[in-house]
């Protein structure tokens, strides 16, 4: 997972991430705008397929906020209070979503610190909130206005600062790598299973695990166990492999990324030819 440093775009990034490397593939979860620093996770090869599902997890930032005329604290803080919960926002214009008002959770806002017209606020917020445009509406409710001057993620899902490490500890984590001393970039790596651990698990029967790396639903009688409330699913083996995350189709399971590679798992199911 990278901190990611300000200038560069997320893509010019997982870009660079995969030259350090030598990789086939790597691929970013959840864009951070160049001049935004922090929190950004990389997926490498295979765990690119879980950009998706990852990137609907909850995310954390520290943002400096500039206010366009001084105000009272304690009517800074209601204000901010307003905006905890339910909210609607439009996108920037500069957005690459289409600008469809949307409703988010905001679920705390933290002031931490007020300077004049400088506010330092801690946002815990539902992936999609754009804290640019919470600034300007925080401003608006105000009745000063705002905008947002730096905004530093220090979490994405599981993820946080403590996981981060820069470009250059990277490159020289590969070249101790490449001379036969793996611990430190080991030590950068995060187990797929690990980032996706807040989603409910299901675990499959050996004998059910083939035909789903072939993409087949799940039928109740393949699954083992099954933990959790929600439609969003992990899938194990009985090992505790990631095999890939589904979506739950009342006792059956459709995979909607699959991990596994065909073959690995002994065929238990018939074709029809």
């Amino acid at each position: 997972m990278i901190d990611k440093p300000r200038g560069p775009t997320s893509h010019q990034v997982s870009a660079w991430v995969k030259e350090i490397l030598g990789i086939a593939k790597a691929g970013h979860v959840g864009t951070l705008d160049p001049n935004v620093t922090g929190v950004l996770p990389v997926g490498l090869e295979k765990a690119t397929r879980l950009a998706d599902f990852l990137h609907e997890q909850g995310k954390e930032y520290v943002t400096l906020m500039l206010l366009h005329k001084q105000v009272d604290r304690q009517n800074l803080e209601d204000v901010l209070k307003e905006f905890t919960g339910e909210i609607f926002q439009f996108p920037p214009l500069r957005s690459a979503v289409a600008r469809n008002l949307r409703k988010r959770t905001i679920y705390s806002l933290k002031l931490m610190e007020i300077k004049e017209r400088h506010v330092l606020f801690r946002a815990d917020v539902e992936s999609g909130v754009y804290i640019r445009t919470l600034c300007r509406d925080v401003g608006d409710a105000l009745l000063v206005g705002a905008n947002m001057a730096e905004l530093r993620r220090t979490r994405s899902g599981p993820i946080t600062e403590s996981n981060l490490s820069t470009l250059q500890k990277l490159k020289d984590a590969y070249t101790l790598y490449k001379e036969g001393d793996e611990k430190l970039l080991s030590s950068m790596l995060i187990d797929p299973e690990e980032v996706t651990k807040d989603y409910p698990r299901i675990v499959l029967k050996e004998s059910a695990i083939d035909a789903m790396a072939h993409g087949a639903t799940v039928f109740r009688k393949g699954i083992i166990e099954d933990f959790g409330e929600g439609k969003t699913v992990r899938i194990l083996s009985p090992k505790g492999e990631l095999l890939g995350m589904g979506n739950r189709e009342g006792e059956n399971v459709k995979p909607e990324v699959v991990l596994i590679d065909r073959g690995v798992y002994p065929k238990g199911w018939k074709s029809n030819k």
